[in-house]
């Protein structure tokens, strides 16, 4: 039953991290969609809106006006693909990658600024906390099991953390 508690806390820890992120971005910042495809074009690269739509969990559809939106504004580019004409392929703008990462910096300062009161190891338990999010969000962790092998990743760091 811990784990399910534990959960509870997370969802509402990230639930209001997140609700305080936003509204630390300037009133006319652009919406979560724009944000999230121009996220993951910053991340992974040129990208089909099919595999943009999927990784943000998104039907093609929802995302059409966003795309053509981002395009206008002059944030993507889109370009026939190479393997399938029919099919285009957005990539993000030096103008894109500037906003975003602008829009990224601010909240990144707020928060940095939020962590001032914190200590060293609170900082570390931070930053190891994120590490495991992310690969929840991603879904990338492999079942655990025992002598699944070496400790490594956010787990060794944890052995740092708590090493101090």
């Amino acid at each position: 039953m811990r784990r399910l508690e534990v959960a509870a806390e997370t969802r509402r820890a990230v639930m209001g991290l997140a609700r305080r992120l936003r509204a630390e971005r300037p009133a006319n910042a652009l919406s979560s969609n724009k944000l999230s495809v121009l996220g993951h074009l910053y991340r992974n690269g040129p990208s089909t809106p099919t595999r943009i739509a999927a990784a943000e969990h998104q039907q093609p559809q929802s995302l059409t006006r966003v795309f053509a939106e981002l395009e206008a504004e002059g944030l993507i580019a889109r370009r026939p693909s190479e393997l399938d004409r029919r099919a285009s392929v957005l990539d993000l703008t030096d103008v894109g990658r500037d906003l975003l990462t602008r829009d990224m910096a601010t909240r990144d300062r707020w928060l940095a600024t939020a962590m001032e009161t914190l200590n060293e190891t609170e900082i570390q338990v931070i930053g190891l906390a994120a590490a495991l999010l992310a690969e929840l969000a991603e879904d990338r962790r492999p079942p655990a099991g025992p002598g699944d092998g070496p400790v490594t990743g956010a787990a060794a760091r944890l052995t740092e953390v708590e090493s101090m």
